[in-house]
């Protein structure tokens, strides 16, 4: 992927995913960047990182888990860079993803399952916004796919990206709320937008 391509991902990501003031793409790291300011190594230590907490059945959610428990604070998440999204994304019949909040610093060729790109969020009790999933988006630099305690991460996924043929993987982990149809599924019947 040339340096040109993903800026203009990046961009296209920020128009999808957030207001337009919100994103800068002067801000937004390149895929070439990022590998230069760490070489292979910062590829090579997150899927050594990755492989370590993966020694346990579980241990990749719990990680997740405890490393965005301090996002049930929308102002937690915001000082760490997510972008809040008034978009609510819903299905009529699977139910919904919610709001998706991104943090465009991190969306790179590195899987970090502590640091998901995106945190979902959906209406709780009152309106307030309440965190059901995070959501993991890495670009495909001719890495390995990232799996997720085992589960291989989807191929695509990520609208804005995809239509800027920027290759990436992503997935979607219901760490904060119960999804009946299955940990990865998108879309959860007992999230609602509403």
């Amino acid at each position: 992927m040339s340096s040109t391509t993903f800026p203009r991902a990046a961009s296209l990501l920020c128009i999808s995913f957030f207001a337009l003031s919100a994103c800068s793409q002067g801000d937004t790291p390149t895929a070439v960047d990022h590998l230069s300011a760490h070489g292979n190594h910062g590829v090579d230590a997150a899927a050594a990182s990755s492989k370590a907490v993966a020694g346990k059945p579980g241990a990749m959610l719990m990680a997740a888990k405890a490393a965005t428990s301090r996002f049930h604070s929308t102002v937690q998440a915001e000082r760490a860079g997510h972008v809040p999204d008034p978009h609510c994304v819903s299905h009529p019949q699977l139910g919904a993803m919610g709001h998706h909040w991104v943090n465009m610093a991190i969306v790179d060729p590195v899987f970090d399952p502590a640091r998901p790109e995106a945190v979902l969020y959906a209406p709780g009790e009152g309106k307030q916004m309440k965190l059901v999933a995070v959501e993991y988006i890495v670009i495909d630099v001719g890495q390995p796919r990232p799996s997720f305690d085992g589960h291989l991460f989807d191929i695509g996924g990520v609208p804005p990206l995809m239509a800027a043929n920027v290759p990436h993987w992503s997935l979607h982990v219901w760490v904060h709320e119960s999804n009946p149809n299955g940990l990865y599924t998108p879309f959860n019947p007992n999230v609602s937008c509403n």
